[in-house]
């Protein structure tokens, strides 16, 4: 019993690192103050709670997107869905010599509150992080 009541308290605790869906009445108001600052046209989104940090996940033109906001309602970065064919070709370059036979499932283009882009290619339930020019930061489990 004592074994199964300590697995359950892993996979709780598992559970808590990754983000939870909130509601919006649980934002900081300057978080919602920001979101729709940016983006007076948004309606439709959803709220998470990730490492501390708020990030409104929404859609534009089918595509996902979010933006992510401290506790002061500071911009952190934001986060948009590409097509693969997308990405920077050294990319493609990385993933073909260091993932043999694996393809892209999803690519991301990520901006951080400096402009500072860096790309996400989803491979093998791994995000594969790198720079604006295609070269390789870290890889990251999804």
């Amino acid at each position: 019993m004592k074994a199964i009541l300590s697995l359950l308290f892993i996979v709780w605790l598992a559970g808590c690192s990754e983000a939870q869906t909130i509601n919006e009445s649980k934002v900081p108001a300057k978080v919602v103050s920001s979101l729709h600052k940016m983006y007076p046209e948004l309606k439709d989104y959803k709220w998470f709670l990730e490492d501390g940090n708020y990030e409104a996940e929404y859609h534009i033109d089918k595509m996902e997107a979010a933006v992510t906001f401290d506790t002061k309602g500071n911009l952190l970065e934001t986060e948009k869905e590409i097509s693969v064919k997308d990405l920077p070709p050294a990319i493609a370059d990385y993933v073909s010599k260091n993932y043999s036979g694996a393809s892209i499932k999803e690519a991301s283009e990520i901006t951080d509150a400096n402009g500072v882009k860096t790309y996400e290619a989803e491979i093998k339930g791994k995000d594969i992080v790198f720079d604006e020019k295609g070269t390789f930061l870290k890889e990251e489990k999804d």
